[in-house]
């Protein structure tokens, strides 16, 4: 059996200021921006340069109630993880662009790792995992 995490949606305020920062802050490729007229929404996917993985499926909300999960859909934990072939190379373009870590870089024991905020609050983990990291073995 083979199967596989798709896309992940991520609720955002807005799609065109979502596909700004995706793209221009985080370098992310726009994959799809579809307009659906029956929903009157949109179709928009995201994803990482050189990733043949999981997508980000930006997703307007759909009910009043879903607004509150803009920016905390993780209830404040780290919610994605961007995994880099380069940490410091990303790590010193992120905040060139004027991305706002609120966890300094650190050597842990699985590798370089520190922790940034996208454009709603939502937390992220910008990566590189040791080679040896069992995940590092899935995606080489």
């Amino acid at each position: 059996m083979k199967q596989s995490i798709v896309h992940i949606a991520l609720v955002v305020r807005d799609y065109d200021e979502a596909i700004e920062f995706y793209t221009k802050k985080l370098n992310f490729i726009l994959i799809e921006d579809t307009y659906q007229p029956e929903q009157d929404k949109r179709w928009v996917v995201v994803s990482p340069p050189g990733s043949v993985g999981t997508t980000l499926l930006l997703a307007r909300p759909s009910k009043s109630e879903q607004e509150s999960f803009i920016g905390n859909q993780t209830g404040g934990r780290v919610f994605l993880f961007l995994n880099s072939d380069d940490f410091w190379r990303d790590y010193n373009e992120m905040v060139a662009k004027g991305i706002n870590f609120v966890r300094n870089p650190k050597k842990e024991t699985y590798g370089m790792v520190a922790v940034f905020e996208d454009l709603y609050g939502n937390l992220w983990d910008l990566l590189e995992l040791n080679s040896d990291h069992p995940i590092s073995k899935r995606i080489a």
